[in-house]
């Protein structure tokens, strides 16, 4: 059969556009998942989060936590050292005293509506006048309220409306690198934000480089690498969500990224004291203890504490029938970990008060009650 040129086109045409139309190709066995790229992020996204509690800024903490911290600048009248060598004018009518004023100056942290402020004793040291200066930029003066050298601690009061107390944190729960910021009034340069990491915990004077200062207490800085310098001291350490964790006090001459705050637990411990009566009145167990070594750990069985070693006569401990060779574990409800741990608990523990000890004795654990007493021959 002979086609015409109309139905030959006409094919020609069918099998073109049965040509142009997708395979179809029988469905796949192990289908793959489809990938999207994903959307670039703008500056108006929120600020990604690296690694888990690690924030994107510290501008939402910054603002929380500037309004609490306060600029302390002071004055003190000192006396020169008369220069040595010949002087006729000395020689005819003694040696005149040289005075100035020096001024210096620090920060400290505001810790209620009352007007209460935190700060480091060696900032108002030996000082006539204390001023402080508070973010909306007022001058108050200041009060000594009360003072504890030994972690180099004072408490100061303004009399001022419209404050803003800082929050206060748990610096038993801070873990050695955890981020937290400093902020403080550095070379006069006030309201100075700094961040870094918690580098370590349990510190002392002689780690600092300042054993002179250790005059007994319990030192326990917190370390860290947020910078601190001249003018810090007093202000607060805070972890990221704006609670205080410590109050910045020194810093090491040897190196940088090296600074020391007194964990805010310490501070918390003594307020009620500084407010009442001015001072730490230490309070006393009436023991003389040791730290426990390797052996002494095995034949108490006892995983941490201090060994008592000595009872004092008419003593709180003894009368509470502590005896020579028990392990005190605990102090109302406290891990002893060592000495100087125990003496700044007991210290501070308050004249009067009763306190338990869980100690361990011919391998087995003992509870206490011990009424701590006033440290004979305390200033």
């Amino acid at each position: 059969m002979r086609l015409s040129l109309i139905q030959l086109l006409t094919a020609v045409c069918i099998i073109a556009i049965a040509g142009c139309r997708p395979i179809q190709k029988d469905p796949d066995p192990n289908p793959q998942p489809q990938i999207h790229e994903a959307p670039s992020i703008s500056h108006e996204d929120d600020v990604r989060v690296i690694y888990p509690n690690v924030p994107g800024s510290f501008v939402s903490t910054t603002k929380k936590v500037k309004p609490s911290v306060v600029n302390i600048f002071t004055a003190a009248v000192v006396r020169d050292q008369p220069r040595s060598g010949f002087s006729l004018f000395e020689d005819l009518f003694g040696r005149p005293h040289r005075e100035r004023i020096q001024r210096s100056l620090g920060s400290g942290f505001i810790i209620d509506a009352q007007g209460y402020i935190f700060t480091n004793y060696h900032v108002i040291r030996g000082a006539q006048q204390i001023l402080v200066q508070l973010e909306d930029k007022r001058q108050v003066p200041a009060t000594p309220v009360g003072i504890e050298p030994g972690i180099d601690a004072a408490l100061l009061h303004i009399d001022a409306d419209r404050l803003t107390p800082i929050e206060m944190g748990d610096s038993s729960r801070l873990e050695v690198g955890e981020w937290v910021m400093a902020i403080g009034n550095p070379f006069g340069l006030t309201h100075t934000v700094t961040a870094g990491i918690v580098s370590a915990k349990g510190r002392n004077w002689n780690d600092i480089g300042a054993g002179q200062n250790g005059d007994g207490g319990y030192q326990n800085f917190i370390q860290t690498d947020a910078s601190i310098n001249p003018g810090n001291s007093g202000g607060p350490l805070v972890n990221v969500s704006g609670e205080v964790v410590g109050m910045n006090t020194a810093i090491t001459a040897e190196g940088q990224g090296i600074g020391f705050a007194v964990p805010i637990d310490m501070l918390k411990t003594i307020l009620p004291q500084l407010k009442r009566s001015g001072r730490v009145l230490p309070a006393w167990l009436g023991v003389g203890i040791r730290d426990l070594d390797e052996r002494l750990t095995q034949l108490t069985s006892a995983a941490n504490g201090v060994m008592v070693t000595e009872l004092y006569k008419n003593g709180p401990a003894i009368q509470s029938g502590l005896q020579v060779g028990d392990v005190i574990e605990k102090f109302n409800g406290t891990d002893v970990t060592d000495s100087s741990m125990l003496s700044w608990m007991t210290a501070t523990a308050g004249i009067g008060n009763t306190v338990e000890l869980e100690i361990r004795r011919d391998r087995k654990p003992i509870r206490i009650q011990v009424e701590v007493q006033a440290k004979p021959f305390s200033n």
